[in-house]
């Protein structure tokens, strides 16, 4: 397995442990009949369950471009020192992200992102030349 594949395995643990974070954070801050019901007239969340939310959404969408990143470096064989470094920095940005955007913290998970976007275009950009 390439250390792209690996960290995309990765990347999709740490969607799964959000989502368990969500649900357990949700769940305590949601009533049951709310949790339990189809959550059509859920209204706004509280905050740490709507950055959760957030978090998810953002990573789900940040989680397509890598893993096309990753597929395309894995399957042209163009695996290099920069698309490895380009995956481990991916990594790090995305842990980096979640506690950065629940806490609140502007303009540090701003930049966070655009650390986790830039190593993924990076990755396309070194596959294609």
């Amino acid at each position: 397995m390439t250390t792209e594949l690996h960290i995309l395995a990765l990347a999709g643990l740490l969607q799964v442990a959000q989502i368990l974070l969500y649900t357990v954070v949700g769940n305590m801050q949601i009533d049951s009949k709310t949790v339990f019901g189809p959550r059509d007239n859920i209204g706004k969340l509280p905050i740490a369950t709507g950055r959760l939310d957030r978090i998810i959404k953002n990573h789900t969408e940040g989680l397509v471009m890598f893993a096309i990143a990753v597929i395309v470096v894995t399957l042209t064989d163009q695996s290099s020192e920069t698309t490895r470094i380009c995956a481990h920095v991916y990594l790090v940005a995305r842990l980096l992200y979640l506690p950065a955007y629940l806490q609140g913290l502007a303009p540090w998970r701003s930049l966070i992102w655009v650390a986790g976007f830039s190593a993924t275009a990076l990755m396309l950009i070194a596959a294609l030349i």
